[in-house]
């Protein structure tokens, strides 16, 4: 059997349907395609479960169609799976060249109209569950059982140099939205009080507030990779280190898919959505606000230091967590 998977962004979003992706192949012994944007073939090669990826050309949409069209008609499929939701997710379905009475599947958070391009919607909406939860809700559809959920990725090995016996704590201090970031100092004070080798890490556009954290650590203390790898790179070294602190970001994702364990700091997203998913994590966020906005920059800024410090010491020292 053969089955397409359309999810082209965002990449938190990728990491949420792997866990549903990988259920559907084992369960229906299927090869599975994905649609993906352009900026994330090289991280979708990285999914042992998939055959063959796609690129979608969102930018330049217009005069590479034909070509992509062309792409999605090479081969022939038993079942497509939108876990976008979209309108763009739902026509590209479409695209796709498929078996007699083949169906379109789209998820429970489907808009834009999106449901009308399908065969069936999978599942009732519910936001009160994690993004991981509703990309299953494919499996129930299809009556196939929906653990252990697993998230089927390995990048590639990179190399850093460690200090001895200590162990390897990773800082991904921001986002792209300023309310999601905990000022940088508390950073600061974080690395004071570990006894660890820190790794900073971010985009480009980060390296203004990891350099402010590199000068105010201790000499050799920290290593900055902010800005200096790949995105497959930065998956690397997430996967070799002992605990990654973060905020809600990529980084956050990827650590968090590769198994590493997270301690997350949230602030007006929610953490019950798209925290980092299962046990071996740990969520920091105020307690006592009675609504939160995407827009609200105060919340993540009343974490306090000492709860973070507190938190990644406990996981440090827990050897559950891969110590």
């Amino acid at each position: 059997m053969r089955i397409l998977i359309v999810k082209t962004s965002s990449l938190g979003d990728l990491f949420h349907a792997l866990p549903a992706v990988h259920l559907l192949k084992a369960a229906m012994d299927a090869e599975i395609d994905w649609v993906v944007n352009t900026q994330y073939v090289g991280l979708a090669e990285c999914f042992s479960d998939v055959r063959k990826v796609i690129p979608f050309p969102r930018q330049g949409l217009i005069s590479n169609l034909g070509a992509f069209r062309a792409e999605l008609r090479k081969e022939t499929y038993d079942l497509v799976v939108d876990l976008q939701g979209l309108l763009k997710s739902a026509l590209i379905c479409r695209m796709a060249k498929r078996a007699k009475r083949a169906e379109i599947l789209g998820p429970s958070f489907q808009r834009e109209g999106a449901r009308f391009f399908y065969s069936a919607v999978v599942g009732k909406k519910n936001k009160q569950r994690h993004a991981v939860e509703e990309n299953l809700d494919v499996l129930r559809f299809l009556g196939k059982p929906d653990f252990p959920v697993e998230f089927p990725i390995r990048f590639p090995d990179v190399d850093f140099q460690c200090l001895e016996k200590k162990p390897v704590v990773v800082f991904a201090p921001c986002s792209r939205h300023a309310a999601k970031n905990w000022p940088w100092k508390r950073f600061v004070e974080l690395g004071e009080h570990l006894d660890c080798q820190v790794i900073l890490v971010g985009a480009p556009t980060d390296v203004e507030t990891c350099e402010k954290i590199e000068n105010h650590l201790p000499e050799g203390a920290c290593t900055n990779l902010c800005g200096k790898t790949s995105l497959l790179e930065l998956g690397g070294v997430l996967q070799r280190a002992d605990l990654v602190v973060t905020v809600d970001s990529g980084p956050m994702h990827m650590a968090s898919a590769a198994g590493t364990p997270c301690l997350a700091i949230f602030g007006p997203t929610d953490p019950t959505r798209v925290g980092p998913f299962g046990d071996q994590h740990r969520v920091v966020r105020v307690s006592g606000v009675r609504t939160y906005s995407k827009q609200d920059l105060d919340s993540i800024r009343m974490v306090k230091a000492i709860d973070v410090i507190q938190t990644a010491k406990g996981m440090l020292n827990d050897e559950t967590v891969g110590l």
